[in-house]
């Protein structure tokens, strides 16, 4: 039960109360006149990763003001009893429904209806035998095929989510007319036009109904905004802004329960769980938040290389959206440090080393040799005897509790991060321009995702020590396309520095090089349809119950795929700039998820 998985982290939580609060030191601007950038002439390679943010990255005192809001060891345990009590409440409600599910017709659609609402709300995994139960392939395949627009779109997703093979076409037939347009009697169906959007985005390819869905609900709910009572009106704004599918569920969880709350019907014992489930999550993540606080600090790499990000509340926030679940807390800690390593690096060839000294320090990580790096300046052999420690320590991990030390695969997955910004580093000393193919393939790479996600392969226990040669040198697309679609959105806010700063290295500007009859909206469309294209494969792989034909001898688990699907979504997050060049959307995610 839940409560014996928050229960061992109650007294971590006291000692981060007890423990001085730890804070990064503020980073020194890059621009200062010490900087090794000018060694290359003063140009700079287009960072890899996300910038700055004054949204997430608040700052000393305001980040220091958040420590008081941790509770009492007693407030800990009230609330965890609290919720243990309410999980039996939940419990014995879709006991209820289940019998009565025997009994009436309507039963069977009011468990399926119980199930989403559990979903939305990320609380399905404390009833799986009960949401196994309720999600009888014959119902939804009746509900599928037979039911209403609100109960067909409802089975669809439900049955494309659990991997079965189910056709738009053929669910949505229903509702056309003989020229395959949405009949105009669903216009004012809002709850089906809800459910039609939330489908529409799980296209997996060549789907044309989900591409008229997605216009014919987008264009049916905005119009009907204007005349919606303001909760749903509310509710419809937010589910256009923030589609389901692309969404982060932890997210829309928060917003769905705010529109539960304003129904006449409620069910209140699951509406409170939902509360206390919001608080024990979060004051999770604060003491997770802390410890990687002090971690950073102790470490010093801030101080020895000023020049380099400072962004630690950045890299958890990474972690903490895209990896769910109390029991792998120590998982979201150990791969923030690798996440904040992947910055650190990208700003070491970026800003501190030449060409040579950049050349050794790859050549010291291929031979994962602390030696090897004896006569590079300090901060490099700092930074890897820091990560060569950390990478270590995560191995070990994986040992005792999965019985296997994936330490060879993780070293040859650090040397392929490093030789890609080796080679980023070699085309811009050259004056290199590459082929916009050639750009993304490497920037694949560069951009950390494979890096972090093999670790979290192994930490998850997945034993891929058979075919991991392979995994590293060939990264199969539940990685390469949450990692485009980063590289393609970073590059489409960037472009724009780049131009006015005179900085080089985005997909759309090599793209519009290669095609200079372009204007720039349109390299800018090419660039939102490749996007639209990794969702449809990475959709195509999380929704297979069986392995991709991109990766046949290679299956993942559940838990693996959905960090894919979070860190992709996560992506627009990151890079949702306003036109003053602030994030808002991620500025309300760290608020509602972490303080």
């Amino acid at each position: 039960m839940v409560c014996h998985v928050f229960s061992s982290f109650s007294s971590s939580l006291i000692r981060v109360l007890e423990a001085p609060l730890l804070l990064p030191a503020a980073s020194a601007s890059s621009s200062s006149s010490s900087s090794p950038a000018s060694r290359s002439g003063g140009r700079r390679r287009r960072a890899a990763h996300v910038r700055p943010s004054p949204a997430i990255y608040s700052g000393r005192q305001e980040l220091a003001s958040h420590s008081s809001m941790l509770p009492t060891d007693f407030d800990i345990q009230v609330l965890i009893e609290r919720h243990e009590a309410l999980t039996d409440d939940v419990q014995e409600m879709l006991q209820h429904q289940r019998r009565r599910h025997q009994k009436t017709a309507s039963g069977g659609r009011e468990r399926i209806a119980t199930v989403d609402h559990l979903r939305r709300l990320c609380m399905d995994h404390y009833f799986q035998d009960e949401v196994d139960d309720a999600m009888d392939a014959c119902l939804l395949e009746e509900l599928a095929h037979g039911g209403d627009l609100l109960d067909a779109t409802l089975a669809f997703r439900l049955m494309r989510e659990a991997g079965h093979h189910v056709s738009a076409d053929e669910v949505l037939g229903r509702f056309t007319d003989d020229n395959g347009e949405f009949r105009l009697d669903y216009r004012k169906d809002i709850r089906g036009l809800l459910s039609l959007q939330d489908i529409s985005h799980m296209n997996i390819g060549q789907e044309a109904s989900l591409c008229k869905a997605k216009e014919f609900s987008t264009r049916n709910l905005e119009s009907a905004i204007n005349y919606l009572e303001p909760n749903l009106a509310r509710y419809v704004r937010q589910s256009l802004d923030h589609p389901y599918h692309v969404s982060l569920n932890q997210y829309k969880a928060r917003h769905h329960l705010s529109y539960l709350q304003t129904l006449p019907i409620r069910c209140t014992a699951m509406e409170e769980l939902a509360l206390a489930d919001f608080q024990l999550n979060k004051l999770l993540h604060q003491m997770e938040m802390q410890e990687i606080k002090r971690w950073w600090m102790d470490l010093g790499l801030a101080q020895e290389i000023p020049v380099a990000r400072d962004q630690v509340q950045k890299w958890f926030v990474w972690m903490m959206t895209a990896i769910q679940g109390a029991s792998l807390s120590r998982c979201r800690i150990e791969l923030t440090k690798i996440v904040s390593f992947v910055y650190i690096v990208d700003d070491i060839f970026d800003l501190v080393g030449t060409r040579e000294e950049l050349s050794c320090f790859t050549q010291a990580i291929r031979m994962w040799d602390l030696a090897a790096a004896d006569s590079l300046p300090s901060c490099m052999r700092s930074c890897f005897r820091a990560l060569h420690t950390v990478t270590n320590d995560i191995a070990d991990m994986v040992e005792r509790e999965h019985g296997v030390n994936p330490i060879n695969h993780l070293k040859k997955a650090w040397a392929m991060l490093f030789d890609g910004f080796m080679t980023e580093t070699k085309w811009l000393s050259a004056g290199q321009v590459p082929d916009s193919e050639e750009y993304l393939r490497n920037g694949v790479v560069t951009s950390g995702v494979p890096l972090v996600f093999v670790h979290l392969l192994f930490m998850l226990g997945h034993d891929v020590s058979q075919n991991a040669a392979e995994f590293v040198d060939h990264i199969p697309p539940v990685i390469s396309c949450p990692a485009k679609i980063l590289r393609l959105w970073d590059d489409l806010g960037s472009a724009k520095d780049e131009a006015q700063e005179g900085l080089d290295g985005s997909y759309k500007e090599l793209y519009l090089k290669e095609n200079p009859g372009l204007a720039a909206g349109e390299a800018e469309e090419h660039v939102r349809r490749l996007i639209a294209g990794e969702w449809e494969e990475l959709n195509r792989e999380c929704f297979s119950a069986s392995p991709s034909r991109s990766s046949p001898a290679t299956t993942f688990p559940a838990g693996f795929t959905q960090a894919a699907l979070n860190a992709a979504r996560m992506v627009g997050v990151m890079y949702g700039y306003d036109g003053e060049r602030r994030l808002p959307v991620l500025d309300d995610y760290v608020r509602m998820l972490l303080f």
